[in-house]
């Protein structure tokens, strides 16, 4: 991997860069400072930069030992591992740079003197020779316990590439680095009250405090994001990519509760906006990323990247109150966890990489086996012979009628099992379409389907939440 730009890919920075600043820049002429079309133009530096940093620190990952071997490959090269690092780190410089954008015009409102810009004060809210602005802090205490719960990630999933910590260690990592967030929802929001479904309104009522629970479920969401990517991996840019449907998929929904989509002011805008504030330059960092990880890759991202991406989730999910439209959006990925769940327990043999095996001799992936040293027990027997019927598995049996061997537990080698060997970026873009239709399967359910079971859905000026 080379560590220099081409001369037309440094004009390309160069002018989106350019572009950007000038968009940056001209935002500040209107009252309220523009911060849609600021993040918008930090998502597009934050792409410039991570895409430069990637190819200029390559050489220099590969020499401190971060560094991996592409194993569905004929020719095996050595590429630079880790590089979500980089992205996570410029991503949160983006965030930090452009804190102060969603709150110009509180900041305007609240500076005294020249900064009024003409701003009518009644004499009420005069006391003490300055005015009483309200100034959203829950709001601001929201935007940076979701950059050091990030940060937290970030730093978390860095050791992690470094130490190459054990799976039954790092399940519990995003848990840490949730704990800035949920303690600010707890100071802040603290809301632990859900919606009942009109069916058991008669029983329970209206509303039902989880309380304590409601925060295992927060911890529960944030453990869950990030270890979801993590499982659903092993082929060329298949972490990067299904994080933007994701993202992309969330920005869809975002834009619902914005105008002319819905009447303005909407009480769940700002939540939203807030999600579209984090998601851009998200989205920026990570096709910066995706261009050197796409196959063949060039670079691989890590560890760090799938915590850091799945974090990003789960902040905008729970900060912007809308955690169970989250998971609609993760139905592939609750699918293979839940898939996966007999060899991440132990009940089925689980070797340390199950990404699908590589055929050199038709440059095909081909689904990866799990090999039984002893017989399996019998009710295991009987279920993987019904997974087998299924077509959700595949089996291999000796003379004896003994299972021998079983492809693995996850979703890209059932994707093989279901329509046969295929070329890896094939295999790629066939999981990321059928990400994106489940996503919008998802945002149907939620807005639709959803009426079923409550009164109102959250589009209209309604009760229900997320």
């Amino acid at each position: 991997m080379t560590g220099a730009l081409t001369r037309k890919e440094t004009v390309g920075l160069l002018s989106l860069s350019a572009a950007c600043v000038g968009v940056i820049a001209n935002s500040f002429n209107g009252d309220d400072g523009e911060p849609l079309f600021a993040s918008l133009a930090f998502s597009g530096i934050g792409f410039s930069l991570a895409f430069a940093m990637i190819r200029w620190l390559g050489d220099v990952f590969m020499r401190i030992g971060l560094k991996g071997v592409d194993m569905s490959k004929t020719k095996k090269v050595e590429i630079p591992e880790s590089m979500g690092a980089i992205c996570a780190i410029v991503y949160i410089g983006m965030l930090f740079i452009f804190m102060p954008f969603p709150f110009y015009k509180d900041i305007v409102a609240a500076t005294s003197g020249g900064g009024n810009r003409d701003v009518v004060i009644e004499l009420k809210q005069v006391q003490t020779g300055r005015i009483l602005h309200k100034f959203p802090h829950d709001k601001l205490a929201s935007y940076l316990s979701a950059i050091l719960s990030l940060v937290w990630i970030t730093i978390l999933g860095i050791g992690d590439d470094l130490f190459d910590i054990r799976w039954r260690h790092k399940l519990l990592i995003p848990a840490v680095g949730a704990i800035p967030m949920i303690m600010v929802y707890l100071v802040d929001f603290g809301v632990t009250q859900v919606v009942v479904p009109v069916p058991l309104q008669p029983y329970l009522g209206e509303l039902v405090d989880l309380g304590s629970l409601y925060y295992a479920y927060m911890f529960a969401i944030s453990i869950f994001c990030p270890n979801s990517i993590n499982i659903l991996a092993g082929i060329n840019g298949i972490e990067v990519a299904q994080s933007i449907v994701i993202a992309v998929l969330l920005i869809i929904n975002d834009s619902l509760y914005l105008a002319p989509l819905t009447p303005y002011p909407h009480p769940a805008t700002d939540s939203h906006l807030f999600s579209i504030y984090l998601l851009l330059p998200f989205i920026g960092v990570s096709f910066a990323l995706l261009y050197h990880n796409w196959y063949p890759a060039k670079v691989f991202v890590g560890d760090t990247y799938c915590y850091f991406a799945g974090m990003v989730f789960a902040v905008v999910g729970i900060l912007g109150h809308f955690s169970k439209t989250l998971l609609l959006l993760f139905i592939p990925q609750i699918f293979n966890f839940l898939y996966s769940a007999p060899q991440l327990f132990r009940l089925v043999p689980c070797p340390r990489h199950r990404l699908p095996r590589f055929n050199a001799r038709t440059g095909l992936l081909e689904p990866s086996t799990t090999q039984w040293q002893h017989p399996p027990s019998n009710p295991i027997v009987l279920a993987l012979e019904l997974l087998h019927k299924l077509h959700l598995l595949r089996i291999e049996k000796n003379g004896k009628g003994e299972i021998i061997e079983s492809s693995n537990f996850t979703i890209l080698n059932l994707w093989l099992v279901w329509f046969g060997p295929m070329r890896e970026n094939n295999l790629a873009k066939s999981i990321l379409a059928m990400q994106f239709c489940c996503g919008l399967l998802g945002l149907f359910i939620r807005h639709t389907m959803a009426l079923l079971i409550f009164r109102e859905d959250n589009i209209g000026f309604g009760t229900v939440l997320g």
